[in-house]
């Protein structure tokens, strides 16, 4: 039997499926093909096709098959390694619109160069490479070798399959619309001649909670964010006479930074 994974990608990868679809009907695959397609939609007579397969099943799946063609997901191709199982691996590629990027070559080089799994790079060799499986042995998986380690690290960079720029640019973006939402309600607030620090704190808390109700991100860091924007909005009012909505928007601008570079150290470590 022949498991086919695609992971829970959201993006589409039919072209995988066509190869092998193709080497069914060529007759170089004869074995029964059971399909994890994800996101993946695709009809085919000469597969099984699931979207998504239970855990306790898809472990089954894996214990029995004889071949496990994959995408390039280092979860999937570890599932199947770490059980000494044959694998051919193929990467999503972002020129088809199989990713964001293509960091899956990457991973599939890594884990081939190491003699874990064959890497498929030509989907009109899938053929030749399904046969070569056949005599292939794959290396007894070693989770403690640095090559393993370094490989998994740099997977990790690409957490959730986004790269930390992107995740840094997503929390900077976060940060600014947290930042002009904040401001313009302490503007509101400040036109009932409210103090200035209580404007400042209802104003920060009402834009956290509502960007919470945009994108659901909380983070215990907002408290301590809020108590530097009391501490920042004091110092520049009183110590250096800054106007007070100059200074809000100082406050803010601080904070973005701040939260910012503590973002890149905290990926970074």
């Amino acid at each position: 039997m022949i498991l086919v994974v695609l992971g829970t990608q959201d993006k589409d990868f039919s072209r995988l499926l066509k190869a092998v679809d193709k080497e069914i009907e060529n007759g170089t695959i004869k074995d029964k093909v059971i399909v994890q397609a994800g996101q993946t939609k695709y009809e085919s007579s000469n597969m099984e096709i699931f979207d998504l397969i239970p855990a306790p099943e898809f472990d089954k799946l894996v214990d029995k098959a004889d071949l496990i063609i994959t995408h390039g997901g280092a979860g999937s191709i570890l599932s199947a390694i770490k059980k000494g199982k044959k694998v051919i691996a193929a990467a999503r590629l972002s020129k088809y619109g199989e990713h964001h990027n293509d960091h899956q070559k990457q991973i599939i080089k890594e884990f081939s160069d190491l003699g874990y799994i064959l890497e498929l790079r030509d989907f009109k060799k899938l053929g030749k490479l399904i046969e070569k499986s056949k005599t292939f042995k794959p290396k007894k998986f070693e989770s403690n070798t640095k090559n393993m380690v370094k490989l998994l690290q740099d997977y990790m960079e690409e957490d959730n399959h986004v790269s930390w720029y992107n995740k840094i640019h997503s929390n900077f973006n976060y940060g600014l619309l947290l930042g002009i939402i904040s401001v313009l309600l302490f503007v509101f607030l400040n036109t009932f001649k409210i103090n200035i620090y209580i404007s400042s704190i209802i104003s920060y808390i009402m834009a956290v909670f509502l960007c919470y109700l945009l994108f659901r991100k909380k983070s215990i860091m907002m408290l301590v964010y809020l108590v530097l924007e009391v501490l920042f909005l004091f110092l520049l009012i009183n110590y250096l006479n800054i106007n007070i909505l100059l200074s809000k928007i100082v406050c803010s601008l601080l904070l973005i930074v701040i939260s910012s570079f503590i973002n890149i150290f905290s990926f970074n470590k």
